[in-house]
């Protein structure tokens, strides 16, 4: 497995995806924060509710030049149906071949029902108006999360 390229406050390579919105590049955003999430799977519950919390500081964030982006392994299609459902103001990115999650080191190996398998980590990344990653978070648990990604995007 490579280790990862992005590396705390160092600048965050640039880095494209398909996204809700159409053609989505990093370098489009300097001059404003980044906020990228990673989360397992659209429509499952963790998931959702991580999305809904972004969703409903989105206005903070805003205030606070901030831009979120949601990126899980699902499809466009998958991505679209579950930014319209509950109603996402932020675009998620599409990473069917990983290469994300390998960029940011984000895929585990984790366990269900005893099982072992590889699989998305839930983590958050911030990156500043210049560029560089400022702070992440690794094994996110979803109450309080937003709110702590929210005020290190005000202290930047």
């Amino acid at each position: 497995m490579s280790k990862a390229s992005v590396t705390l406050d160092k600048k965050v390579p640039n880095f494209s995806a398909v996204s809700t919105a159409g053609d989505w590049q990093l370098k489009d955003l300097l001059g404003k924060n980044v906020v990228v999430y990673f989360y397992p799977r659209d429509n499952t519950s963790g998931c959702t509710k991580q999305g809904e919390a972004f969703r409903d500081a989105y206005g903070a964030f805003k205030k606070a030049k901030t831009v979120i982006v949601g990126v899980s392994t699902d499809s466009l299609a998958s991505h679209e149906k579950f930014k319209a459902k509950y109603e996402f103001p932020f675009e998620l990115l599409v990473d069917t071949d990983e290469t994300l999650c390998n960029l940011f080191d984000v895929i585990k190996e984790k366990s269900m029902y005893g099982k072992k398998y590889m699989g998305v980590e839930r983590s958050t990344f911030l990156i500043d108006a210049k560029g560089v990653l400022r702070a992440e978070w690794r094994k996110v648990k979803v109450p309080g999360h937003c709110e702590e990604v929210l005020n290190a995007a005000m202290a930047l």
